[in-house]
């Protein structure tokens, strides 16, 4: 769904179920860092929100948003969670690098969520330039951040685990 003219960071807590039980991990992207910090913190502060205690909120750094596929293959094999959001920020440079990352990036999260029960929440935004990524990390759209830590809950309560 196109982000235009929408807030991500609109939820009703009274449609999601309580995430007090569950435990998460949350796989960080170093690259582009002022932008998957604030996703991160909003993921956080939301998961927070809807009743997930802050113990049970594991967090994790890769360089970058290719490695966020190594990092969530290995949280998965684990199986010490109940969902696992990725976070990373891909903007569009001047070679074709942009399309193989998005691509693999893409691909490799989907694949882990046919291999493994864990859901794997996808957070790598995908933008043509830096600002649409700050519009969607805590600016004019809200913060991403938030839609994936509404959907990590909801999958985690999703009945497979």
């Amino acid at each position: 769904m196109s982000t235009k003219d929408k807030n991500l960071s609109y939820y009703d807590k009274e449609n999601i179920p309580n995430a007090e039980t569950k435990r998460f991990g949350i796989i960080v992207s170093q690259w582009n860092s002022h932008i998957t910090h604030s996703l991160q913190q909003a993921s956080i502060e939301t998961l927070v929100d809807l009743g997930a205690k802050l113990s049970n909120i594991y967090c994790f750094e890769v360089p970058g948003s290719f490695e966020l596929i190594y990092g969530a293959n290995n949280l998965c094999k684990g199986d010490l969670f109940d969902a696992i959001i990725v976070i990373g920020s891909v903007i569009r440079g001047e070679t074709p690098h942009f399309d193989y990352i998005c691509q693999g990036v893409t691909q490799g999260i989907k694949d882990l969520n046919i291999k493994y029960k864990t859901p794997v929440i996808f957070c790598v935004l995908t933008d043509d330039n830096e600002q649409q990524s700050i519009d969607r990390a805590g600016g004019k759209y809200g913060n991403k951040g938030v839609e994936a830590a509404v959907a990590a809950v909801m999958m985690a309560n999703f009945g497979f685990k």
